[in-house]
Order: C-alpha cells, then structure tokens, then sequence
C-alpha cells in the first residue's frame, strides 16, 4: 500500500458497443474525453450477456456477428472531478444507465510493469 487509503467516487457507465457520438464508437469518445480533462483512470468492460431499460437481451452468438454486446466504462477519480465531467457524460450519453459509488483507493501507480 502507498499511503494513505483515499477516498474516490466510481462511475460506472453502461452503454452498448454500437452506441455512437459524433461519428465514432460512444466508449472511445467519453475516453478520450476523460483523459483530456485529467481524469485519474477509466477503463471499458465487455460484457458477454446483458439487458438494459428496453428488455432485450444483448448476446454474442457465434454466428450473430453484429452482436450489440454491453459495455461499461468504469471511472475513477476524487468527487471534484467526477463532479466536473458529468456535464461531459450526460451530453454524451443519450440511454444506457450511469451510477456513482464510493470506493476507497489502496494504490494508484504508473510503474505497474516495472521491475522492483
């Protein structure tokens, strides 16, 4: 552990892999976004089952190759910043669902792959 544990928010946005914004994937986007504006770290889960407010079950079938499958984007960050991107979000995403809990952070180190 290096520090002091930190209290961040989660945020988790659920989306589906064809959403769209402007043009290109809805996950790549709220990415780039979120690193432009300094955000500690995010990262997009692939689903391989799941439904959402419509009902519809979204699965990968082996020969169903424009599956729709669900993706989340998890963020992480102190309240300030997520509190300064939700504006961002909220214009990006026009269904899906997006939740915030708290988490407490144990380690947040860029020198994941370096040897000690």
């Amino acid at each position: 552990m290096n520090g002091i544990p930190e209290e961040h928010l989660l945020m988790r946005i659920f989306i589906g892999e064809s959403d769209r914004f402007k043009h290109m994937p809805l996950y790549e986007a709220l990415l780039e976004m979120l690193r432009s504006e300094g955000i500690a770290g995010a990262t997009v889960l692939r689903g391989v089952c799941g439904f959402g407010a419509n009902r519809l079950c979204h699965t990968q079938k082996l020969l169903d190759l424009s599956a729709d499958l669900p993706l989340v984007v998890e963020v992480v960050d102190i309240r300030d910043k997520i509190d300064a991107v939700m504006p961002r979000v909220d214009e990006m995403v026009n269904g899906g669902m997006i939740t915030l809990e708290k988490v407490t952070v144990i380690r947040h180190s860029g020198n994941r792959n370096k040897q000690q």
